[in-house]
């Protein structure tokens, strides 16, 4: 009897422990960066979705990170004053969610508007808050979810680089790394042993086919989001309702499947090891011949007259591709230069209007291909271990959008999930 009192005791005492065990590695410490209330209104989509699933995460901080329009914390407070009208209803469904108090002291002012050619520039608030989550005592890692550029990351890394070994970073890259190019440039040069996903087209999987009229898109706000509290009113303002949520992938990596292993399948994609992030500069003006990979870094450089030494980083030109215009500066010993990655396959165009005349109306073409990250090139950045991205097999691809499959083949599941918790809403 006594023996077997004991065997019980040790079952039990084994199982409590295995629970505890299972608590903890179920629920991921998470950081996101967002631009908010910037250019792209689909950040405002999933932060909608981030809090009504607060209680699957511990979220350590909501940093704004704007590199473009009026985004601030405040639009997260917004979006949290908004979530606090409706959390009566939600929480008497899942007691487990976060309060509104709770998620206002996470949220941190970061960068606003874009880092200079360096890639990095001042601490701020978000930047120092990344830090601070990163060196807590803590046998999880931080995965910071960036939902914009790497500004406040490439800060972070930049002021305390002894926390490339306690976070991980979600980006989502593409049109993000566009407008990012120098900090991410600064990042991938300086600390390629960091444990990245870069998301350059797989999260395309998620976003809405305007042309297709089901009950997963266009008739998504009509069935799950209309009259579903105060989140549900004001998801009409964002693309009239069509699901976009281009960033929310990053969230869904962590919701389901094992966030550890990159390569095994999951609601936010899957993901292949890359080696090199391929880099071209060019010193001539490139022509229609010239192909290079679609998100990767160009640098190019121009010749010019020299400059005083304070000079340096200064604008002297504007560099005008896709239709957008770019500052371009001065790098020092006569050399003008600027960085830009393509955001999608394309034939590219750019010219130069300058008050220096040897740049005045200077031009070039190329070619943007359709596969990342393509062939190895000679100014590459090398890579470690921990470096992933979108998967190059063609069969996943959807259109132009490499990898896009590995997110879209889950999401009639996504959406119906989410589709429960706006029926929590919708309860009188």
């Amino acid at each position: 009897m006594k023996k077997s009192y004991i065997l019980i005791v040790c079952f039990f005492m084994t199982f409590l422990l295995a629970c505890a065990q299972q608590d903890v590695s179920e629920k991921y410490r998470i950081l996101v960066s967002t631009d908010i209330g910037g250019t792209d209104p689909d950040d405002n989509q999933s932060m909608a979705h981030l809090l009504m699933y607060s209680d699957r995460f511990d979220i350590e901080g909501l940093v704004s990170s704007p590199s473009f329009g009026k985004g601030s914390k405040e639009e997260i407070l917004r979006m949290i004053d908004l979530y606090e009208k409706d959390f009566k209803k939600l929480q008497a469904n899942n007691q487990k969610l976060m309060t509104p108090a709770e998620l206002r002291k996470l949220c941190k002012q970061g960068r606003q508007g874009l880092a200079s050619y360096k890639g990095f520039d001042k601490p701020t608030e978000g930047s120092e808050w990344i830090i601070k989550c990163a060196r807590r005592e803590d046998a999880r890692p931080l995965y910071v979810l960036v939902w914009g550029t790497l500004e406040d990351v490439a800060q972070a890394l930049h002021d305390a680089p002894d926390i490339q070994s306690k976070i991980r970073v979600y980006w989502i890259g593409g049109p993000n790394k566009k407008w990012g190019v120098n900090s991410y440039a600064y990042v991938v040069e300086n600390f390629p042993d960091l444990w990245m996903i870069e998301n350059n087209a797989s999260y395309r999987g998620l976003i809405s086919n305007k042309k297709i009229d089901d009950e997963f898109h266009n008739g998504y706000y009509d069935k799950y989001i209309k009259n579903a509290g105060h989140l549900g009113a004001d998801f009409i303002h964002y693309y009239d309702g069509l699901v976009k949520m281009g960033d929310t992938p990053s969230l869904l990596y962590m919701m389901n499947g094992d966030p550890a292993d990159p390569y095994k399948e999951s609601w936010g994609g899957s993901f292949e090891k890359m080696s090199e992030s391929p880099r071209t500069i060019f010193t001539s003006h490139p022509t229609i011949k010239d192909t290079v990979a679609v998100y990767s870094v160009l640098e190019f450089r121009f010749n010019g007259p020299e400059q005083k030494p304070d000079a340096v980083g200064q604008k002297f030109f504007t560099f005008r591709i896709d239709r957008q215009n770019w500052d371009g500066i001065y790098l020092g010993n006569g050399v003008y230069g600027i960085r830009y990655s393509p955001k999608a396959p394309a034939v590219l165009s750019y010219e130069i209007t300058s008050d220096i005349k040897e740049l005045n109306g200077l031009k070039g073409t190329f070619v943007v291909g359709t596969v990342w990250p393509g062939k190895s090139t000679t100014n590459g950045y090398k890579l470690g271990e921990n470096w992933y991205t979108d998967k190059q097999s063609p069969a996943l691809f959807e259109g132009v959008w490499q990898g896009s499959k590995t997110v879209s083949k889950w999401r009639k599941e996504v959406l119906t999930d989410w589709g429960i918790r706006w029926g929590w809403l919708k309860k009188k």
